[in-house]
């Protein structure tokens, strides 16, 4: 196991920074969007192509996290080319996940493992969706790192090795737009090349669970800068968490894969 995987500004993909303007208003259940069709799971041995677990899919034969409320070990995963993923330890894979998510590496996190084998949430629909993929060909580091969104408190705090570094208010989801809850993580880092609200947008694995797409968007809930401090402490998004600029910065800095926790 080597230390901590990159983090989100180590990884933020700046190469392509037009591209990555779209990308970020694409992604997010908070800017514009693009259709981009999602797929069910194909059943095992059939002859289609096995969807890809992104943001932009759906997965609908692979089983919900066993233990949405629990914390994480802080063990996460690179897989080194893209890898099967089953419903189950052995079964015939109905997914594949890649080795890229958004112009930078896949990163995710490990909640149970047993020999051989590795399960993982997934960035897909439906939320809390996650897939068992094989030992092998894997990057495996550990995140020191962790954040937690109190919906109810519209608070983020961040934690390192197990201490609070970083404590604020945040906006979130709108009553009818909300916030979803459960165990997530960190998915990309976007840096848009012309910063019309933040200057950075940190997609998570979860999506709105009343927008379906927004602007024909996946609807993905990302963390962001916002330019008014007139919002922090409110519900007024549709899904995603407005931070000021210090919790984004430190945002910045958290490695890909580290586990969210979004509670009421």
């Amino acid at each position: 196991m080597s230390d901590e995987p990159p983090s989100a500004a180590g990884r933020t993909a700046r190469a392509a920074a037009p591209a990555l303007m779209v990308t970020a208003l694409l992604v997010t259940g908070c800017g514009g969007g693009h259709k981009d069709a999602t797929a069910g799971a194909s059943p095992a041995g059939g002859t289609d192509k096995l969807p890809q677990a992104t943001t932009y899919t759906t997965l609908n034969d692979l089983p919900k996290d066993p233990a949405p409320a629990a914390k994480s070990d802080g063990t996460v995963v690179h897989p080194e080319d893209t890898v099967p993923v089953s419903a189950k330890p052995g079964a015939p894979a109905v997914a594949e996940l890649p080795s890229t998510q958004l112009k930078g590496p896949t990163w995710v996190p490990v909640v149970e493992s047993r020999p051989g084998w590795r399960r993982v949430l997934l960035p897909s629909r439906p939320n809390g969706v996650s897939g068992w993929i094989p030992d092998s060909g894997l990057k495996t580091a550990r995140s020191s790192s962790a954040v937690s969104v109190d919906l109810g408190d519209k608070k983020l705090t961040l934690f390192r090795g197990g201490r609070k570094t970083g404590a604020w208010s945040v906006a979130v989801g709108a009553p009818k737009t909300p916030t979803p809850t459960g165990r997530t993580f960190l998915l990309a880092s976007l840096a848009p090349a012309k910063a019309t609200y933040s200057p950075l947008i940190l997609p998570v694995g979860a999506h709105s669970a009343t927008l379906d797409s927004f602007g024909g968007g996946p609807g993905t809930v990302a963390f962001h800068g916002w330019p008014s401090k007139s919002v922090f402490g409110k519900a007024v998004t549709h899904g995603c968490v407005r931070v000021p600029a210090d919790a984004l910065k430190q945002l910045s800095q958290v490695p890909l894969g580290t586990p969210v926790q979004i509670t009421d």
